[in-house]
């Protein structure tokens, strides 16, 4: 992986609670908060000056920006929640840019992983665990907070263990 250790070993105890609201507030809500969203990004203003280079701390600053617009275009179009596009680049800087074509792979087996668990317990007994959750009730939306809250914690441990 492209991430030091170093770096990932400052992110995740910090960005690791903010995954887990980012999931439970879009499961049981459909909302991912914009409070949610400016925390991870001042979790990497903050840490992010300690954890990397100064160049590589502005490069990744950049991508917030542009992941951010792209983000805009495609809610705009239809394609993505407000509040997935804005988690999606709030995650952005978090993520080092040889680790993009992995990050991809890791998502799409978490999205996997997150259908089926959300479906599984949608239409079995487990509902009633939590039965006032707003994406039980949604048709065929799925609260992808789910998947990309998942994804960043699972990419920041692998981090940890595996990284430069």
């Amino acid at each position: 992986m492209s991430i030091s250790s170093y770096a990932a070993l400052w992110f995740l105890p910090f960005v690791l609670p903010i995954c887990f609201y980012v999931i439970y507030t879009d499961i049981s809500r459909m909302k991912i908060t914009n409070k949610a969203n400016l925390a991870l990004v001042g979790v990497f203003l903050v840490i992010g000056l300690i954890a990397l280079p100064f160049d590589v701390y502005m490069w990744r600053l950049l991508s917030l920006v542009i992941v951010l617009i792209v983000g805009i275009v495609l809610n705009a179009a239809g394609v993505m929640g407000a509040g997935d596009s804005k988690f999606i680049a709030a995650a952005a800087p978090f993520i080092a840019l040889g680790d993009v074509r992995f990050l991809m792979l890791l998502f799409a087996a978490t999205l996997i992983a997150a259908f089926v668990a959300h479906r599984t317990a949608k239409f079995t007994p487990l509902r009633q665990l939590a039965p006032n959750w707003a994406s039980w009730d949604q048709g065929k939306k799925f609260p992808m907070g789910l998947a990309l809250g998942a994804t960043l914690a699972i990419y920041l441990a692998l981090g940890v263990l595996y990284g430069a």
